[in-house]
């Protein structure tokens, strides 16, 4: 098979689809690859590293949409992708789509196979290819929270750790998942007060038993989160459900609970946002004031750390990209029911329940 991996171009996006490491693994089994020139540059891969590895370099990114079976990427296409996309071309990246009708429609008219990162899920429901960039934007997520608490920023002046005889920052945690656990534990080890919410009682129960002593746990309801708003200096909203948009658990009226200078981190901006006044920023211009709290929304919160994350997320895709590779996508996803959980649109249907009702659009079962 042919695998291109593109340059990524939304705003400050710096990772790269694949590793070299990863290349020389599909070249080992025969695929060709064909990597855009420049593509793994600002995540620390030169194009020299892909060329040793068994690549082709692509001069453009047309190019490289035009020869290849399959695209792997990092992040959904934006508008000047779409039309690149042509019918029956595998596209395999983060698509976030229940957040975009434009980009939904778009992948529906260009009649390509959208496989969807996010909601690959394995049968005990867990999102493996979630996990590698939710431990990152969960633990940088945060470390932005502590940073934009500082006065020269707009926050109310706070160190987030405290210092003897002072008080640390109060952290709420809205969503006791990968994120949400990844952003606790660091904020609990700069030394602040965490408190966790999520409607599970057993994953309240394994999260009093494993966080750290400074991590309280709380059942989430609205009347509990607003208890706990004017308590709170940092919000990271966490909340996940898979394919669909995240629900709105901090309305606008809320926020007048809340001390100013606070500030909200929502990591579930690429599914809508947790918060209702969130609105997707970037890593050039990543927080806005609304109401005197701090709003920090990037979009792609890991292309801050592209090594790392490119690295990460690499070693969670790699299984999967061989799969597509050496039996096509359609055996590969009758063989493998998380994989084929992960096809939103396929040529011209919308084959996701979520995302086909986010839109009232037809949805159709996938034929394979």
């Amino acid at each position: 098979m042919k695998i291109g991996i593109p340059k990524e171009i939304k705003n400050n996006e710096n990772r790269v689809g694949m590793t070299p490491a990863g290349v020389a693994e599909l070249v080992a089994r025969g695929h060709e690859v064909y990597v855009q020139q420049t593509a793994g540059s600002n995540s620390g891969f030169a194009d020299e590293a892909y060329v040793k590895a068994g690549a082709r370099l692509a001069a453009t990114i047309e190019d490289t949409y035009a020869v290849a079976d399959m695209i792997v990427k990092v992040k959904e296409p934006i508008a000047q992708e779409y039309p690149l996309v042509r019918p029956g071309q595998l596209v395999f990246t983060y698509f976030h789509f229940a957040c975009d009708r434009t980009l939904t429609e778009a992948m529906v008219g260009s009649g390509g196979v959208c496989l969807a990162y996010e909601t690959v899920q394995l049968p005990d429901g867990s999102l493996p290819l979630l996990v590698p960039m939710s431990e990152v934007a969960g633990r940088l997520g945060m470390l932005n929270g502590a940073y934009y608490l500082q006065k020269t920023k707009g926050g109310k002046g706070l160190l987030a750790c405290g210092v003897p005889g002072v008080e640390p920052a109060r952290v709420l945690v809205l969503g006791g998942g990968i994120v949400g656990q990844a952003a606790a534990r660091v904020a609990a080890g700069l030394g602040a007060t965490v408190v966790i919410a999520d409607i599970s009682l057993p994953k309240l129960r394994e999260l009093s038993l494993t966080m750290p002593p400074n991590v309280l746990t709380m059942y989430s309801s609205r009347h509990n989160i607003e208890a706990e708003l004017p308590l709170a200096d940092v919000v990271v909203g966490s909340v996940l459900v898979p394919g669909d948009k995240a629900p709105h658990l901090v309305t606008r009226d809320m926020l007048r609970l809340m001390e100013p200078g606070s500030v909200l981190v929502d990591v579930a901006i690429d599914q809508g946002g947790c918060f209702e006044t969130s609105h997707p920023t970037t890593h050039s211009d990543p927080v806005y004031t609304l109401d005197g709290i701090v709003h920090y929304a990037v979009a792609n919160i890991p292309g801050a750390v592209p090594y790392t994350s490119t690295s990460a997320l690499t070693n969670a895709t790699l299984r999967y990209v061989v799969a597509l590779a050496d039996k096509g996508w359609r055996r590969a996803c009758r063989e493998d029911t998380a994989l084929r959980l992960g096809l939103n649109v396929v040529e011209g249907k919308v084959t996701y329940r979520a995302v086909a009702d986010v839109f009232s659009m037809p949805w159709q079962p996938v034929e394979i």
